[in-house]
């Protein structure tokens, strides 16, 4: 019962932290299922203007949630709710 929950990564390979808080991310999926989009800043100048050295960026329904690091339990508080909305 999804209810249309949607998470963002902005992210760039070989970036440790990003492994780290992707590896979190999928640990809830695997509880709560939602749409998970991992887009690499590297292909896009103005995401890495935005961005730059500060990612991992989570972002959940359009609202910035956790930069460098993502707390799995706020996370899935987090989800949790939108779920139950």
């Amino acid at each position: 019962m999804n209810k249309e929950v949607s998470v963002e990564i902005y992210s760039r390979p070989g970036c440790h932290l990003c492994d780290t808080a992707k590896e979190v991310i999928e640990r809830v999926r695997e509880s709560y299922a939602f749409d998970l989009r991992v887009i690499n800043i590297d292909t896009d100048p103005e995401l890495e203007g935005k961005y730059g050295e500060e990612i991992p960026v989570v972002v959940i329904n359009g609202r910035k949630a956790f930069k460098f690091y993502v707390d799995e339990i706020k996370f899935e508080d987090q989800v949790k709710r939108l779920w139950k909305t």
